[in-house]
């Protein structure tokens, strides 16, 4: 796999419907590819998870190509409503996370605000015809009329993709959820909401381990809230958690019990020069996430993506800008509340490039080895097969080019929130409103 520098990115399919008239609940709120990338789940604000799964013939034809079919559809969450503090709940998918494979079936995890469910997605192409103690539509067969024992037989059937609900893991969180992340044990896991997190077994509902909690006893004294956890990739003793002040915390369960110290703490100094009244706000890390081998860690934050070395925790390694053009748009962006827009971040598979959203419909991915960088826009203009995207510029001053955009012409309300890469292939998903659109790296001619 390549870094993002070398590589030509080109269409390969878009998902979702071409109306303008989108309704809340087909937004996509969430995107993960599972762990060899053969599937990619998304969930969205009606409370649906959709499965797409990688077509074998588009894999194996030369070159191969990153596309992908539907494969399952559930309903995983409902609105609910809180009699007790008269708070609705909504259905909306906040997090998917995929469990590492151990059969032939497929585990997720997927969660709302308050509760988190375990999914088990499983193929059903035969079945059992010639039972002794039913008839074929079910019902029960009179014993005094069974005068042969049958030997039952396997009969194939249409493929059929089931998806059933495992566990449910409920009522521990006063607070809307914000992270759930699969420890490398496979046994457990951690949730995260604006004050505490939560370490779970996948197999005990009604009982989960309290390790952080940043709750004052006063909550006129709140100063700052998780907004972000994840478990290290390898060491299933080592997690991290962000908060909207700008600072990473590294805890070790070794340690204690309850990890409110952490063992590291990754904050980076505020340049004086740029302080105003929008610098805490955009100082809130809105996604942390490791590298996949556990070394460095990524942050987004509203105007960058900064890399940190784990054995470093004084400063970043690299700065990466997003959009710093939007510096002197902070007002306005405040006024229309995207200023609290929270972006995500991911790595690439052997972690040399970093790719994260934007407005516009645009996302950017930065190559680590090179420095180079790039911007792209998913647009439904550029959705011919194999159609390489063209990089887009925005203008900052001074008079506009050709093939760039103006900072005043940008449209915030189309904004890039939710990406995933492929964890062995260039192939990146991308989430625009409603739409889901599937990039890959151009074939060599």
């Amino acid at each position: 796999m390549a870094g993002s520098g070398e590589v030509q990115w080109c269409f390969s399919q878009v998902k979702g419907t071409v109306e303008d008239d989108v309704t809340d609940a087909d937004i996509i709120s969430t995107v993960e590819f599972n762990h060899d990338g053969e599937l990619l789940a998304t969930g969205d604000k009606g409370g649906r998870v959709v499965i797409f799964q990688r077509e074998e013939q588009s894999k194996n034809c030369t070159p191969p190509r990153g596309e992908y079919n539907v494969y399952s559809t559930f309903q995983s969450h409902e609105p609910e409503f809180d009699y007790l503090k008269s708070l609705e709940i909504e259905e909306k998918i906040n997090k998917i996370k995929w469990l590492n494979r151990q059969n032939y079936a497929h585990f997720l995890l997927s969660t709302n605000d308050k509760t988190i469910k375990l999914w088990k997605v499983s193929e059903r192409d035969k079945k059992w015809v010639g039972s002794n103690l039913t008839e074929e539509d079910g019902a029960l067969r009179d014993p005094c009329q069974i005068t042969s024992v049958r030997l039952p037989a396997v009969q194939p059937i249409e493929l059929m993709v089931e998806a059933s609900p495992r566990r449910v893991f409920s009522n521990a969180h006063t607070y809307h959820i914000n992270s759930i992340s699969v420890n490398s044990d496979g046994e457990t896991y951690i949730s995260a909401d604006d004050l505490r997190i939560n370490l779970w077994h996948l197999g005990i509902t009604d009982q989960s381990f309290n390790i952080v909690d940043i709750k004052p006893a006063n909550m006129e004294e709140l100063t700052e809230v998780i907004t972000a956890a994840e478990f290290h990739p390898r060491e299933c003793n080592v997690f991290v958690y962000s908060s909207s002040k700008g600072s990473i915390r590294l805890c070790d369960m070794r340690q204690a019990a309850l990890c409110d110290q952490s063992a590291k703490m990754f904050e980076e100094p505020e340049d004086p020069s740029n302080r105003s009244f929008f610098s805490e706000i955009i100082s809130s890390i809105s996604d942390v996430r490791f590298s996949r081998s556990g070394r460095y860690l990524i942050s987004r934050d509203y105007l960058s993506v900064k890399v940190w070395d784990v054995l470093m925790d004084t400063k970043p390694v690299e700065t990466f800008p997003v959009h710093e053009y939007l510096r002197s748009k902070l007002c306005s962006l405040y006024e229309n509340d995207c200023i609290f827009d929270k972006f995500e971040c991911v790595w690439n598979g052997n972690d040399t490039a970093i790719m994260t959203g934007s407005y516009n419909n645009f996302f950017r991915i930065f190559d680590r080895n090179t420095k180079r960088d790039s911007t792209l826009e998913a647009s439904r203009d550029s959705t011919k097969p194999m159609q390489v995207l063209k990089p887009r510029r925005v203008n900052t001053g001074g008079k506009r080019k050709k093939d760039e955009i103006s900072v005043d012409s940008l449209d915030f309300t189309r904004k890039i929130l939710h990406t995933a890469w492929h964890p062995k292939e260039n192939i990146i998903a991308v989430a625009a409103t409603n739409n889901l659109y599937l990039f890959q790296e151009k074939p060599p001619s």
